[in-house]
């Protein structure tokens, strides 16, 4: 039950702090120089957490395995974080952004879980769907 959950409260704790430090950035820092900054970090605790958790762990070896998906993620995420620095920028509040783009996300991944891996859209689903545009409609009034 931990290993279903504990991932789950690390993304939401995660989250949470990643929000309020995207909002903090400094308004005449340039999001991509802060993302540098960012990257820079990431990869040191990276390295330390991968050896930390793989005692005499082999970074060669483990890239023998790679595929694209690192290299998609590596630029998808800069889109991801200086889209929310830009979201702030222009006003968004730090208490609706993130609702506003989960809901669209949550409709969208929805089409993609039936579109490329073959996942059922259920009543639940629909039901799902309805709620976050209601929900939309609601915290944009």
């Amino acid at each position: 039950m931990t290993a279903y959950f504990l991932p789950v409260a690390l993304i939401v704790v995660s989250n949470i702090i990643y929000q309020i430090a995207a909002k903090s950035v400094p308004s005449t820092l340039n999001p991509f120089a802060s993302m540098i900054i960012t990257y820079a970090v990431g990869t040191v605790v990276s390295v330390m957490l991968y050896f930390l958790f793989n005692k005499g762990g082999n970074l060669l070896q483990e890239y023998q395995h790679l595929n694209w998906a690192p290299f998609v993620l590596g630029i998808i995420v800069v889109g991801l974080e200086v889209g929310f620095i830009y979201a702030y920028k222009a006003g968004w509040p730090v208490s609706t952004l993130s609702i506003v783009q989960s809901a669209f996300l949550a409709v969208a991944l929805i089409v993609v879980g039936c579109l490329l891996y073959s996942e059922a859209i259920t009543w639940n689903k629909i039901v799902g769907i309805v709620f976050c545009v209601i929900g939309l409609v609601c915290i944009n009034q």
